[in-house]
């Protein structure tokens, strides 16, 4: 039976030490299968971002394991910790960190020049083809709707083709219109990349997206239930 892209066993995470310890997560365990899309949903502070962050190999648990592949994190070293998250892994932000002085194909191609990938600008312009934006190459970010800046952090989240995609309040910052084409796009990562897809949100929106909601509370799992998915159609 094929192991699941990413699974957490019994995370839980601590900051500080053992007199003013904060712990942010407890006894998390969750796993998500290549081409599937999970939200995360709960208020703010309930432990989403530092779920997320344990997830794309961004920080380690306290306790429990994060695997990717059946293979834990935290076994990995520095050097095949940054090829994972270079390879294997993409991230999407709700403030889009573009950089600004940058264009957006070199935005999209930065990844792909950190990896040492040949055919790099041939590869990001292929991504801004699958966003509809091949005729923003040359514009600068600051040129850009938020919307449109967004589908460029797709683009350039998506430009190696990760395993693993890791989505942040994808939707926060925009409008209704411009958050349902950021949703379709994340929808047809899954679909067409295979990419397994975990996202936080406080959008029913964009949980409704979603294969799997995970209620969190107080850093606690209170329910993971199946989504009814909707279709959003290209704005």
């Amino acid at each position: 039976m094929p192991l699941p892209r990413l699974e957490l066993r019994s995370v839980s995470k601590s900051y500080g030490d053992a007199g003013q310890r904060v712990e942010v997560l407890h006894d998390i365990s969750l796993t998500a299968e290549p081409g599937s899309i999970t939200a995360l949903v709960g208020r703010s502070g309930c432990g989403k971002t530092t779920l997320l962050n344990l997830a794309g190999a961004m920080d380690f648990p306290t306790a429990g394991e994060v695997l990717i592949d059946g293979r834990s994190t935290a076994s990995l070293n520095d050097r095949e910790l940054t090829a994972l998250r270079r390879a294997r892994v993409g991230f999407v932000f709700q403030f889009f960190q573009l950089l600004p002085t940058l264009t957006v194909l070199e935005n999209v191609e930065l990844p792909l020049l950190l990896a040492g990938t040949a055919g790099s600008a041939a590869t990001a312009r292929d991504r801004l083809r699958w966003v509809e934006l091949e005729d923003k190459a040359g514009s600068l970010p600051h040129q850009l709707s938020g919307g449109q800046m967004q589908r460029v952090a797709i683009a350039r989240a998506l430009a190696h083709s990760p395993d693993l995609l890791i989505a942040d309040e994808p939707t926060g910052n925009l409008d209704t219109a411009s958050g349902d084409q950021v949703l379709k796009l994340l929808g047809d990562a899954a679909r067409n990349f295979g990419a397994t897809v975990v996202m936080a949100t406080h959008s029913a929106e964009a949980a409704a997206i979603a294969g799997t909601r995970v209620q969190l509370r107080d850093g606690r799992i209170v329910s993971i239930e199946p989504s009814i998915e909707r279709s959003i159609d290209r704005a």
